[in-house]
């Protein structure tokens, strides 16, 4: 049976952000992810996580400035030094949640411009081997244009292609079922060829990115198909519940632990 995640950057947003640690703990969520942690000290999400029992599977570095439009800084020529900075931002957290796998967003840009491709491997190779010699996987995710306009990683092809030629071993894909399906559809097919280096899987309704029990996927196949395939990790709940968090949570139910 998988084992889910609550995203806090999305669910329980009718209360602060440190007070959604107990809401999804009282849920019975027994693991956590979110976009971004910075706003708070490491130390208040710590004991957050210690207090409700909770195990962080998931958090973004830092991606630049997002009230301007920056959607991380990855494949931004000339952005390096911020790249590697916000690294350094983020191992506080890293080291306070013991988190074990984190996500680089690579940024607005086009991989038609030589420039970019070339500061995006820079950037993601130097990210992965500071973040390995602490026993901590980098996740790469495609991410579908239609949320994200002018995104560069829009393509499983790409993140894949890249992460078997560096060849890391803590470089992993973030496969979101929703951008997959949106991005490429063949779900299922998708998930048997690409489990390998799969590092962390999320979910959501497809087309209108909310709960996992309607649209145009059958999530409880793919639950069990991932449970065929012997996936051991998390399924982050990255989703827009369609009111309040919690009168949404019957899907829920047949895997709450």
């Amino acid at each position: 049976m998988p084992a889910f995640a609550a995203n806090l950057s999305t669910l329980f947003t009718d209360r602060p952000f440190l007070d959604r640690f107990a809401a999804a703990a009282d849920a019975g969520f027994r693991a956590v992810e979110f976009l971004f942690p910075y706003d708070h000290p490491p130390e208040a999400i710590a004991e957050r996580l210690a207090r409700h029992g909770l195990v962080q599977v998931l958090f973004n570095l830092p991606p630049g400035d997002w009230a301007a439009g920056e959607r991380g800084l990855a494949a931004v020529p000339g952005r390096f030094d911020d790249v590697a900075a916000g690294l350094e931002r983020a191992l506080p957290y890293v080291a306070a949640t013991g988190v074990g796998r984190v996500h680089l967003m690579a940024g607005i840009g086009e991989r038609s411009d030589p420039a970019a491709v070339s500061a995006y491997r820079r950037s993601v190779e130097h990210v992965a081997t500071r973040l390995g010699e602490r026993g901590v996987d980098l996740l790469l995710e495609p991410i579908n244009r239609r949320n994200m306009p002018g995104y560069f990683l829009d393509d499983y092809g790409h993140a894949v292609a890249l992460i078997r030629d560096l060849g890391l071993p803590n470089l992993k894909l973030q496969f979101d079922v929703y951008h997959r399906q949106i991005l490429h559809g063949d779900v299922a097919m998708a998930l048997r060829a690409l489990l390998p280096i799969t590092g962390h899987v999320q979910v959501a309704g497809v087309p209108a990115r909310n709960e996992p029990d309607d649209g145009e996927l059958d999530h409880r196949f793919l639950f069990a198909e991932l449970d065929r395939l012997g996936y051991a990790g998390h399924v982050g709940c990255e989703y827009n519940p369609r009111g309040h968090t919690v009168d949404g949570l019957g899907w829920f139910a047949p895997y709450r632990r």
